[in-house]
């Protein structure tokens, strides 16, 4: 290591450790029930001068705490502590990337996951989470023109059942694979036939009667049926994308 690299990396660490100590320091906010869900943290300067570190520093350790899913930041608001539990989804992105996760995987994940969520769902959801999930049903059949708003309805469908399953681990993972599933399903979304939509539609209804009717066996058996089909209907999506002939480019003279 040459002695320009050495300086460098000394100059970083303290850095590092001071905001390893933001860090520690919410975290102490926290497990003193000082900070709770909702609740907004002191401005970066308060924070600094609690703390005996700059404002740089703080914004430094903050940004480390929302990658851990712990803060988020509103624009013009301040930054607070959220309400549920949120685990970032672009680390699973990269790894995505890096390790070339199929489709085929990714619909495991959301068997494990879905699937006992939609069964949990049955046995605890709300009146107001079952009125949510109703909502996004009606969403559904209204958006059947619209392939892309149909895919959001779908996706936030799924985030309901997850939130009925009022386990918030559940509910955490949920959203975090959703989140990489829209990503790639929005680019063959365009492909789904009218047929595919409307299946897909009533799927979902019939999960959430099943869940309505609090028949966790029947939910988890209509949940299991709705992502076998989706996955197949996907394959055929990203089929008659491949098949499809690339663009014309045009040339400007």
């Amino acid at each position: 290591m040459s002695s320009r690299e050495r300086a460098a990396k000394t100059e970083r660490k303290p850095v590092e450790d001071s905001a390893n100590q933001v860090i520690q320091h919410v975290r102490r906010l926290i497990e003193r029930g000082e900070l709770r869900p909702g609740d907004r943290l002191p401005p970066e300067r308060e924070l600094a001068g609690q703390i005996g570190v700059s404002r740089p520093t703080v914004r430094v350790g903050l940004r480390a705490l929302a990658a851990m899913g712990v803060v988020r930041t509103r624009h013009g608001a301040g930054t607070f502590v959220p309400e549920f539990p949120v685990l970032d989804s672009e680390p699973l992105s990269f790894l995505a990337a890096l390790h070339h996760f199929t489709r085929s995987e990714m619909y495991d994940a959301r068997r494990i996951l879905e699937v006992g969520a939609a069964g949990m769902a049955a046995e605890r959801a709300t009146p107001e989470q079952l009125t949510a999930i109703s909502e996004e049903i009606t969403n559904l059949f209204a958006s059947m023109e619209d392939p892309q708003a149909f895919l959001v309805h779908d996706i936030r469908f799924h985030r309901a059942v997850a939130a009925a399953s009022s386990n918030p681990i559940v509910a955490s993972l949920v959203e975090m694979v959703s989140a990489l599933y829209y990503d790639r399903r929005r680019k063959t979304a365009e492909q789904a036939t009218g047929r595919n939509l409307r299946d897909a539609a009533e799927a979902h209804r019939r999960v959430y009667h099943a869940i309505r009717s609090r028949n966790a066996e029947e939910a988890r058996a209509a949940m299991n049926e709705h992502l076998l089909t989706s996955r197949a209907y996907q394959d055929e999506e990203e089929q008659v994308l491949a098949a499809a002939p690339a663009p014309a480019i045009t040339h400007r003279s």
